[in-house]
């Protein structure tokens, strides 16, 4: 099975049907085909697992499980949203099946922790560190920033995938944002 006939050949480029008949062959059993859908979503589904959870090996876990769960799933996926979308939506019922019955933690490493501003001048202070920044805030706040400010999630997408309400989801965004310019030492307007 050759690597070099299954790539798409530039992710932008590819068209609404291509991905359509991939989804379809995979759905029928098609290995080559799923491996196509794996190799074009893999990076996306990784990057919202690792800022879910904000520990690699877990995210990796994770991701194993989405794909895994999704090859058993595909032939019951329906197309009522972008595949993209279900399969995020697999992602996230992963990360939050791995804690269920236990409170989310966040394993960072002092190495990882945001840097405190020190200094009063720009030359002196540490870069910023958006990722560390993300990765500390709470896990309530933290997913819902994921899905709804970094992943394009309607809050009430963002609600039902996290099973609280659209309300919460609001006020966790805005939590989220507040801690984030506190963190980053921002002013409201630039958030």
């Amino acid at each position: 099975m050759p690597a070099a006939t299954i790539e798409f050949p530039n992710a932008t480029a590819r068209t609404a049907d291509e991905e359509c008949a991939v989804i379809t062959a995979a759905a029928g059993g098609d290995r080559a085909a799923f491996e196509r859908l794996y190799r074009v979503h893999v990076g996306r589904v990784y990057g919202l697992c690792l800022r879910l959870t904000g520990h690699r090996e877990t995210a990796e876990d994770c991701v194993q499980e989405t794909f895994i769960n999704a090859w058993r799933g595909l032939p019951r996926f329906q197309a009522r949203s972008a595949f993209s979308t279900w399969l995020h939506r697999i992602a996230v019922n992963s990360v939050r099946n791995r804690y269920r019955g236990r409170a989310l933690t966040l394993e960072v490493s002092a190495a990882e922790a945001p840097h405190a501003m020190e200094s009063q001048t720009v030359e002196d202070a540490p870069p910023l560190d958006l990722e560390s920044a993300i990765a500390a805030l709470p896990a309530g706040a933290r997913q819902v920033l994921v899905l709804v400010g970094l992943y394009g999630f309607s809050h009430e997408e963002a609600a039902e995938a996290l099973e609280i309400a659209v309300g919460t989801s609001k006020a966790q965004l805005h939590r989220a944002r507040a801690l984030l310019r506190a963190q980053l030492n921002l002013s409201p307007e630039s958030t």
